[in-house]
């Protein structure tokens, strides 16, 4: 029994999702909110208004290509009652997470005496503010000059979003390095929105200690561990080196199986 009923309400939502989806929803209002978390907030209804006939609200949430019932069938549904209170005009949080953000839609469906229908619909953008935690830096320690360093800087809590700048020997670094006299003789790219320095080509002035900076205009900015990279020259010296000794040792190998030819060992072993 229980299985069946489950299947009646789903059964039910398709009709009623089918059955709205005919009506031309004429959108009323889009609007961003943004709270701090663990704060109440109250989302408007800009797509309700008093008017004769009878009105059917339903309350949704989207997020990326999910989509939840907040409000449906005249009752705030199981995930959302113990925290959300419903009006006419909007419902309210009494306390928001970060998994709270996110589209909240409204959508009125209002019936006349003729049995005429109008579909309105609003949107809110909810951010719930959420500071940044401390980001995560990858710098490579050793790099050879000429070569080109990507360094990384990550950080997944903050919401919105933060941007990322970057300190060398705790120098803020310039999105242009050349308008700088500590960094004018690097040349490199920040990618503010995803952490990302790209030294390219690397130098000896490169060397130093890196750490990286998240910060979204909630609570303080937070910085990363630092890193020492080490711009290297490539070692000619030990590259001959390394090929003379590897042709000496070629050589005492061919000169030893010369002299095992000339003795007659390989011979003997054959008999």
């Amino acid at each position: 029994m229980a299985g069946s009923g489950a299947w009646g309400r789903v059964h039910l939502l398709l009709l009623s999702v089918s059955s709205w989806s005919l009506i031309s929803a004429q959108v009323m209002n889009t609007q961003t909110i943004q709270v701090p978390e663990n704060k109440a907030i109250e989302i408007p209804c800009a797509a309700y208004a008093s008017q004769s006939g009878t009105a059917r609200v339903e309350w949704k949430f989207e997020k990326g290509s999910s989509i939840a019932l907040v409000y449906y069938d005249a009752k705030v549904t199981d995930p959302y009652k113990d925290r959300v209170q419903y009006t006419p005009t909007g419902i309210r949080f009494t306390s928001v997470t970060r998994k709270d953000t996110g589209k909240y839609v409204c959508e009125v469906l209002w019936t006349g005496s003729g049995g005429t229908s109008q579909l309105r619909k609003s949107e809110v953008d909810l951010i719930v503010q959420v500071p940044p935690s401390k980001p995560i830096a990858k710098v490579p320690t050793s790099v050879t000059i000429g070569n080109k360093a990507v360094l990384t800087c990550t950080e997944t809590d903050g919401s919105p979003p933060p941007t990322f700048q970057w300190y060398r020997d705790n120098i803020l670094m310039p999105s242009n390095p050349k308008i700088s006299e500590k960094f004018r003789n690097s040349s490199y790219t920040i990618d503010t929105k995803t952490g990302v320095l790209t030294i390219e080509p690397v130098t000896s002035f490169d060397t130093g200690d890196y750490f990286c900076e998240a910060q979204n205009n909630v609570g303080t900015a937070q910085k990363s561990e630092a890193i020492h990279l080490e711009a290297t020259e490539v070692n000619v010296g030990g590259i001959v080196a390394a090929v003379v000794v590897l042709l000496i040792v070629l050589a005492l190998v061919a000169f030893g199986i010369w002299f095992a030819y000339r003795r007659g060992f390989f011979s003997k072993r054959r008999e």
